[in-house]
């Protein structure tokens, strides 16, 4: 909208409903302040039925109202299983959210594992059902770095709190030749606007603030608008570049 020279506040839109990949609080603010607009989730999976698994009431935003009485939702720990146990861990606690399936006659599931970290919570809006935390991530998008557990929404939510990067980044796993630790690149486009100057401050605050709140290093990249690939389909954040075998 901006590159067509229009103003996103001057359209009609009041709410928006989004989904299909995790998003942070601080992209909830920035789509809010840009559009003028109030900014739900909504939570669903193909394998299950498509968006409306579970959704986020306007008055709250406090996190999607699983539909209980269509599907029964468990959270398991993926990282550290019990051999012979279901794992599944208590509300509240922070783990793999599973599936069941009650009222489905075509394609029903049990137990299906989604992959997407978060919590169940009590029913606020909706206090029939439990609501789902905020999703941090995927258990397969997980990167295990120097011993440190990181995930892409853990960079977008740092670097987001920095006004000169965009949240358009790529995440570059290499391992040079001849070294035996893993090296992580982060590539972001800076927004428009932002100087040279500028860009290599933002790059040396970002990779600061990675270190202090993630507790890794990294090499940080700023490139121009634009520059980075585009999703077309599921947003593609880690490429992983180091050597096979």
């Amino acid at each position: 909208m901006a590159h067509m020279g229009i103003d996103p506040t001057s359209t009609s839109l009041k709410y928006a409903v989004l989904g299909a990949e995790p998003w942070t609080q601080e992209m909830r603010h920035e789509l809010e302040v840009t559009m003028d607009i109030k900014a739900c989730d909504i939570y669903g999976l193909s394998e299950v039925m498509g968006p409306g698994v579970a959704g986020e009431a306007v008055e709250t935003q406090d996190g999607s109202h699983i539909w209980e009485d269509h599907f029964r939702p468990e959270i398991i720990d993926p990282f550290n299983p019990v051999p012979g146990k279901e794992n599944v861990l208590g509300d509240g606690e922070h783990g793999e959210l599973v599936f069941t399936s009650l009222t489905k006659e075509a394609l029903p599931i049990i137990r299906y594992r989604t992959k997407d970290l978060t919590r169940l919570l009590p029913g606020t809006a909706r206090p029939a059902h439990r609501r789902m935390g905020r999703i941090t991530g995927r258990s397969d998008d997980m990167i295990i770095l120097r011993g440190v557990n990181l995930f892409p929404s853990q960079i977008e939510e740092i670097a987001l709190r920095i006004p000169e990067l965009s949240p358009h980044f790529q995440l570059e796993l290499t391992r040079p030749e001849g070294q035996r630790m893993d090296q992580l690149t982060v590539k972001i486009e800076r927004r428009d606007n932002v100087t040279t100057e500028q860009s290599t401050t933002a790059a040396r605050t970002l990779k600061e603030q990675i270190k202090i709140h993630v507790g890794s290093s990294c090499t940080v990249a700023v490139v121009e608008p634009g520059s980075l690939e585009r999703s077309n389909g599921k947003l593609r954040r880690i490429y992983d570049l180091r050597p096979k075998g």
